[in-house]
């Protein structure tokens, strides 16, 4: 069963900015770019790093530890050495903050 967690206010994540929380049994990021809002799973599929301080440009996150990088939006793994994908939740933006979907 799913259900809708609130992450943020709707003020609280700038362009560019990031958030750590957790959604159910995931840690996860939520992420805000010129898009809109994106949240992923804050591991590499790689080696079980954090994504949480990567470098965040262009709708990618790059794993801090080796490299890797993924789109925040589909969560595909663009470069060496990741292969598989980041898990992506949805998003909901309401007038009272963004919501993260979770996995009960």
């Amino acid at each position: 069963m799913s259900s809708w967690l609130l992450a943020a206010g709707p003020d609280e994540i700038p362009p560019g900015g990031r958030k750590s929380l957790i959604a159910g049994d995931f840690m996860v990021l939520l992420l805000r770019d010129e898009r809109g809002y994106h949240a992923i799973e804050d591991v590499c599929t790689h080696d079980g790093q954090p994504l949480t301080d990567g470098e965040f440009s262009q709708g990618c996150i790059v794993c801090p530890r080796h490299g890797a990088k993924f789109d925040v939006a589909t969560g595909e793994a663009k470069c060496m050495p990741a292969t598989e994908p980041v898990r992506t939740f949805g998003v909901d933006v309401r007038n009272d903050g963004i919501y993260v979907q979770s996995d009960d």
